[in-house]
């Protein structure tokens, strides 16, 4: 399996787990996952109305990229997104964090910068 597949496979599955114990703080806000393998995006969103609101956005974000580096756009959760990667076997220095600008990513150690 190439190194694109595997990090799709490992990102889709930690996507799928976070957003199956997402609890949205009100009944009529529903957690959404969108993931597109085939071009390497995955989402999780909050969407849904409360108390005359309307609550649209996402918590989490990630991208595979097709030269293998799995860009962490956002993460909105209680949980290090960058350790839970490592962990499931995604090298540091493939993972980018996406939400920093180009300069900080330069300061963290280990990570890739793009």
């Amino acid at each position: 399996m190439d190194k694109v597949t595997a990090h799709n496979n490992i990102v889709q599955k930690l996507v799928e787990e976070i957003g199956s114990i997402a609890n949205p703080s009100f009944k009529d806000i529903e957690t959404q996952i969108i993931t597109d393998p085939k071009k390497g995006h995955y989402v999780l969103m909050s969407v849904g109305w409360h108390n005359r609101q309307w609550h649209y956005g996402s918590f989490v974000h990630i991208d595979v990229k097709q030269d293998g580096k799995v860009w962490i756009q956002h993460d909105g959760t209680d949980l290090s997104i960058a350790t839970e990667l490592i962990k499931r076997g995604i090298s540091q220095q493939d993972i980018v964090l996406g939400f920093k600008s180009p300069i900080e990513r330069e300061w963290v150690e280990g990570f890739a910068v793009a």
